[in-house]
Order: C-alpha cells, then structure tokens, then sequence
C-alpha cells in the first residue's frame, strides 16, 4: 500500500466513530498534493445535506485526534466537507443508493469515439457497470476502464 493509501485508510478508522455518533456518513477521505501543499480532506454527508456548521464540528473532534496520533509525516491541511453535488461514485453503498440515478461515466480511452458517457445506472459488480440510455439499449463498461463515474448533473 502507497503512503497516501496508508493515511486515507488510518484515517478513515479514525474518523468513523465521530462520522456515525453525529449522523453523518463518510463519503470519502482522500490525501492530495494541490499547488504545492498537501491536503487530507474528508467528505460528509446526511439526508438533507451537509451544513458548515456540520464540518466545523467534525474537524475540531477530528482535530485532536489527529494531533495526539501524529501519523501523518508531512505538513498537511485538514479539510472537512460536502461531496457536492457531482459525488463521484466510489464505494459499494454509493452505487447501490444510484441504481436507477442518472451517471455520467468518463473513460480512461475513447470507445466508440467517446470518453464521457450518460445513462441510467442500471447494474454494476466487483469488475463492470451497466447503464441504460434513453432508447433503452444498455452499455456495460469495465470498471477498469471507467476513470470517473458520478451523478448526472441536470440544470
């Protein structure tokens, strides 16, 4: 496992317990390099949305923590958030909640000529997901292939 591995999975361990006493769910944790500087953000949500005030109170529990466990040996920002309203699809209860959502897959390669693909998410396992268009046909991807996978943003 990576180092940024290592710290998104120390801190998800970490995190849960103060993530699920408030009612939260943990989205995603992920450590970053941005323009220089490293950053370890955490993405929360609840029915309803995510206030900052709900960020504010996660970081100060997490806060301590991070200070007393000291496992992160570069300098970092800690950042709390929203998913926004692009969430990305990552682990199996966020496909789960999509089925029947309208997605938008990108592709690492052009298939058919295309990288960016919108549909119905109609299944998906371990190693593909399936969407429907809106003339009913279906196309399964690899997830192997598929480089972002998140609800389709209508305005």
């Amino acid at each position: 496992m990576s180092k940024r591995e290592v710290y998104e999975q120390k801190t998800e361990e970490l995190l849960l317990p103060i993530i699920e006493s408030n009612g939260f769910e943990l989205v995603d944790v992920e450590y970053v390099k941005e323009g220089g500087n490293w950053y370890l953000r955490a993405y929360i949500d609840k029915p309803g949305g995510i206030s900052v005030d709900d960020c504010e109170v996660v970081s100060r529990a997490f806060s301590d923590i991070l200070d007393e466990k000291d496992y992160i040996e570069d300098t970092y920002i800690f950042e709390v958030s929203s998913p926004g309203l692009g969430r990305p699809l990552k682990k199996e209860k966020d496909f789960a909640r999509s089925i029947g959502e309208e997605v938008e897959i990108r592709t690492y390669r052009a298939i058919d000529r295309q990288k960016e693909f919108i549909g119905i998410l109609k299944e998906y396992d371990q190693d593909t997901v399936t969407i429907e268009y809106e003339d009913e046909t279906t196309k399964t991807f690899e997830r192997s292939e598929i480089a972002l996978i998140r609800l389709a943003l209508d305005f």
